[in-house]
């Protein structure tokens, strides 16, 4: 690690510098010296060190001034403080200060290359993580993959919010991606450097819910055996993921609430007082309008959450995703599986933008590792396809057949109809009310025409023969 690191030292005393200088440059590293605290600033300026050694006492500008204003401006090189007047009060300063360390002169060989080799390792991987980041930023938010206009405009609205604090409201069809935003929220902003944790409220038990949310002391509850830390405290100068926030009962939204607006919380079973600062993002399938109406959501935990509110749209309105999708999927799982890549022609991608994809995205990853297993290295064809995927090439088959055969006006006018409500009807995934709303027709009409055709809202992939 000391291997051609760039290492400054900064220090008055000539003798000091002279002994760093033969320690580090014996282990391959580069040193550069500065005489006082305004030299060191300069030199920093004017380049990049994996690593800093700092004198305390200086004469003019003493070493606390310089830690304080390489971090006001925001540089993070590791800082190593020395002094010939160690005392406990001047190393916790200085490390509440930013310092990394704290090294009493006379200086100890082995305890300056111990320590100088623990920064360089946390100097490195901080370089490796923001270039990680940067280059992840620069190519395309995580996971957020496509150029249709909605995709476009939903990372817009990513790199606006991302650096802010507010919070964020995520709704979208299940397998379009709302984790994936939250992500991309989340490494863009100001508390990347913390690992963003994560809350499936629809899969914990309404009565463990309190505890894993806001933990619990021992002897809260049976088989608490020891105190535990919940998510809002694990969160602390994060982020907190929300994930099916609708699914929480009323009694729990309550308690989420209050926690919410004061970020203050006690653990169950316990009576300290907890302060935190967690920014929240939610995310949920549901339409949150329709869940107040039902008295199934609380208004003011609607209201609080919404701050800034993100629609994920589904796959079968931004079909000018699919290809640039497929392309990601195929990079990834090549990697993953160690398979020989795929790839597809012209014929099976105008099949692929025709089908509806009920699953969104997460299907679509699933469809495409499938096809990996299938045919391995080769050149995947609308032929190739499995027989579900087809659909929409089996319809125009049909509809061309249906031109041929009916000659009657108003029995073409009937079999239209009914190929139009099925088609719709699961464009909507089968739900009754989104398309009467989306074709423009009142429900009680809708329903006579349904049953009619003998079309049923819960058998979604139910198709006529002659479709």
């Amino acid at each position: 690690m000391l291997s051609n690191a760039s290492i400054l030292l900064i220090d008055d005393e000539e003798d000091i510098r002279f002994s760093l200088r033969g320690i580090f440059e014996d282990e391959g590293s580069r040193v550069t010296e500065a005489r006082n605290g305004l030299d060191g600033l300069s030199l920093i300026q004017d380049q990049d060190f994996d690593l800093i050694f700092l004198d305390i006492w200086m004469p003019g500008m003493d070493g606390m001034s310089v830690l304080k204003t390489l971090r006001d401006q925001g540089d993070d090189t590791p800082v190593i403080m020395i002094s010939g007047h160690g005392n406990i009060e001047n190393a916790v300063t200085a490390l509440k200060s930013g310092a990394f360390d704290f090294i009493e002169k006379p200086l100890s060989l082995d305890n300056i290359l111990v320590t100088a080799e623990k920064a360089l390792e946390l100097s490195f991987l901080k370089r490796e993580n923001k270039e990680l980041r940067s280059r992840i930023k620069s190519e395309f938010h995580p996971g957020i993959t496509g150029k249709s206009p909605s995709t476009i405009y939903l990372k817009e609205l990513i790199d606006q919010v991302a650096p802010t604090d507010a919070w964020v409201l995520i709704t979208g069809e299940n397998g379009t991606g709302k984790e994936v935003a939250a992500r991309a929220v989340h490494v863009a902003s100001k508390r990347a450097d913390r690992e963003m944790i994560c809350v499936n409220c629809a899969a914990i038990p309404e009565e463990l819910i309190e505890s894993e949310l806001f933990g619990h002391e021992k002897g809260a509850f049976t088989g608490a055996d020891k105190a535990k830390k919940g998510k809002f405290e694990l969160a602390d100068q994060s982020t907190l993921f929300l994930d099916e926030i609708a699914d929480m009962s009323l009694k729990t939204q309550a308690k989420i609430l209050r926690i919410l607006q004061e970020q203050k919380f006690e653990r169950v079973g316990g009576t300290k007082t907890f302060t935190v600062d967690v920014r929240v993002i939610a995310a949920t399938n549901k339409d949150l309008n329709q869940e107040m109406i039902q008295g199934r959501f609380r208004q003011d935990l609607f209201y609080r959450l919404n701050v800034f509110p993100l629609t994920i749209p589904p796959l079968r309105e931004r079909v000018e995703d699919i290809p640039e999708l497929i392309t990601f999927f195929t990079k990834r799982l090549t990697y993953e599986l160690n398979q020989p890549p795929i790839s597809f022609d012209q014929t099976a991608m105008e099949v692929l933008a025709g089908y509806s994809w009920p699953g969104n995205i997460r299907e679509l990853k699933n469809f495409v590792e499938r096809l990996y297993i299938l045919y391995p290295g080769k050149v995947v064809t609308a032929a190739m396809l499995p027989p579900e995927y087809k659909v929409v090439q089996v319809r125009q088959d049909n509809h061309q057949a249906l031109i041929d055969d009916i000659a009657d006006f108003k029995e073409a006018r009937s079999r239209f109809e009914e190929i139009f409500l099925r088609a719709h009807l699961e464009r909507v995934g089968g739900n009754i009310s989104r398309l009467a709303e989306s074709i423009g027709l009142e429900r009680t009409y809708l329903y006579r025409k349904l049953k009619a055709y003998n079309i049923n809202g819960d058998e979604r992939k139910q198709r006529s023969p002659n479709t």
